[in-house]
């Protein structure tokens, strides 16, 4: 999607707000869900004050004069809203599909065999070390309690138990990794990852993924084609 291409990203997000709706998840649980990528976003905030186009107003800060373009409050607006529909649209793909059709998919897409099983792993160990984390924090809660039922300790040495948590659950993760791989071996494992074939695509599933590319294209000419002029 070009830059100033915010009808087409218009028309992008209320696709992705027809298909929640369809998906019986609400046509704005998918927007609120996104939000959590906002930080990320602000990393293309100095597009507003180092592009030179379009002079908008100018903030001095001491010795530091920041000038607002219109071209950076263009670019970095086509930059959040396409960061903001792109979580969007994952977040409906994972909101909607099975984690291991996800995985099955990847994996019929090429990505590297390596990368597959680090991802299949990652999702099946990641409510164990969840599960991990949580018993340390109450184990710190407990030990850091006082007779008024509030929280104990100075903020220093919350910090420095939370620095020695993090430390402990790398390392308990590292030996369980050890402990896993031990085991896989054991069993006869030689470093490669078998897995049975996939289905094969169904006559509406191919006309389905077609009818789908087509309108992409579509899509994507569109988005290029109505485009602000100067």
């Amino acid at each position: 999607m070009p830059v100033g291409s915010f009808a087409g990203l218009g028309m992008a997000w209320l696709a992705i707000i027809g298909a929640s709706v369809v998906a019986h998840l609400g046509p704005l649980r998918t927007a609120r869900a996104a939000f959590f990528a906002l930080p990320f976003m602000l990393a293309a905030l100095p597009l507003v004050f180092t592009r030179s186009g379009d002079p908008i107003a100018t903030i001095d800060l001491g010795p530091l004069s920041l000038t607002i373009s219109g071209q950076g409050l263009q670019e970095f607006a086509t930059i959040a809203l396409k960061s903001w529909v792109s979580v969007q649209a994952a977040l409906l793909l994972a909101f909607t599909t099975p984690f291991h059709d996800l995985i099955d998919a990847l994996r019929e897409l090429r990505l590297p065999r390596i990368m597959v099983a680090i991802i299949g792993f990652m999702y099946r160990y990641l409510a164990v070390m969840t599960g991990e984390a949580s018993r340390m924090m109450r184990a710190r809660t407990s030990r850091s309690a006082d007779p008024t039922g509030r929280g104990g300790g100075s903020i220093r040495w919350r910090a420095a138990v939370t620095g020695r948590m993090v430390g402990s659950l790398f390392l308990r993760s590292y030996e369980r990794s050890e402990r896993v791989f031990a085991a896989m071996q054991a069993r006869g494992f030689d470093g490669e990852f078998r897995y049975l074939p996939g289905p094969a695509l169904r006559p509406a599933e191919l006309a389905a993924f077609v009818v789908i590319a087509v309108a992409l294209i579509a899509f994507s000419v569109a988005a290029q084609l109505w485009l602000p002029h100067a």
